[in-house]
């Protein structure tokens, strides 16, 4: 089985606007309300795989009963801790200049709603072989926190994907996941650069894995992906999408990798059925979503090829 950790969900709505305008009235076009934070959006095409999916981290408020209420639609396992403070919304505002985000900051987490966690996340990974960490830290968490998390999957023997950036993914790598998922932006300030060449994306992501991380996944937009660990270096090549909508592509890429692994796949074709869900998201108006024949498409469409040389 697999579990996801989402510390700092949020009630994610997305507005389609024809052409926004600063300083004026905007009418929306459509409207997309989803149960979101990265882990949720990783839960929801994990279900789509056909995995069975246990969820937790923190939901409080109005705002998360609403998104426990959607656990039964994707047919999700609900371990969320209840906290005083209200679970944030998000809003995200599409529009033929681009793509902007609102995000709240999300409500600050206190001492003994901590310690009830770290007690239910040690119970979810007595049944959990996979454990996905996702998104960023709520307050009142230590920078750390995905570290600590991490350690105590590791003890287990669980497998440990975490996808965060800044401060929480710097500090999460001490935990030696088994995977990390930052795309080039984040990967960069990762690493302390502004821009990265590919060659230098590869030394660093192996110096990563020389430290104990087994692989980095590293998503590079319409340009593919890289996988990267000690000895090896395998690229996927994909075809190009028109119309993309970004928001929840990279949870989609980390739900087919983990998925495929759980199967037992060969890493080249993991890396395929990674590459293939975040595509299939991308090419869909809402987040967290696939479909599934769409992917068996895009699986035939993708090309994996190992690089040659390491550090």
């Amino acid at each position: 089985m697999i579990a996801t950790v989402t510390l700092n969900p949020a009630i994610d709505i997305r507005y389609s606007i024809p052409a926004f305008q600063l300083d004026n009235v905007n009418r929306v076009s459509s409207v997309d309300k989803t149960a979101g934070g990265k882990g949720l959006n990783v839960s929801r095409v994990l279900s789509q795989l056909g995995a069975k999916v246990t969820c937790t981290g923190f939901l409080g408020g109005k705002s998360g009963e609403w998104i426990a209420e959607q656990f039964t639609n994707w047919n999700l396992i609900n371990c969320f801790v209840p906290i005083q403070g209200e679970t944030r919304f998000c809003l995200a505002i599409e529009s033929i200049e681009g793509h902007t985000e609102i995000l709240e900051q999300g409500p600050k987490i206190i001492e003994n709603e901590k310690e009830e966690f770290l007690q239910n996340f040690d119970s979810v990974l007595e049944s959990n072989d996979y454990i996905i960490i996702s998104g960023s830290l709520p307050g009142g968490l230590e920078a750390d926190f995905y570290r600590q998390l991490a350690e105590m999957a590791k003890h287990k023997g669980k497998y440990v994907l975490l996808d965060s950036s800044g401060e929480s993914l710097a500090q999460g790598i001490h935990g030696k996941p088994f995977l990390i998922k930052p795309n080039k932006d984040e990967f960069c300030q990762l690493i302390g650069k502004g821009s990265l060449s590919l060659e230098e994306m590869i030394w660093h992501s192996q110096i990563i894995c020389q430290n104990g991380v087994e692989y980095v996944l590293l998503s590079l937009g319409k340009s593919g992906a890289l996988l990267i660990s000690r000895s090896q270096v395998l690229r996927a090549d994909i075809p190009i999408l028109t119309n993309v909508h970004q928001v929840g592509s990279g949870d989609s890429m980390l739900a087919g990798f983990t998925y495929a692994h759980s199967q037992g796949y060969s890493i080249e074709e993991v890396l395929k059925w990674a590459c293939a869900c975040g595509m299939s998201n991308a090419a869909s108006e809402r987040t967290g979503w696939i479909d599934l024949l769409q992917v068996q498409n895009f699986l035939n469409l993708i090309k994996v090829k190992e690089l040659t040389g390491s550090v």
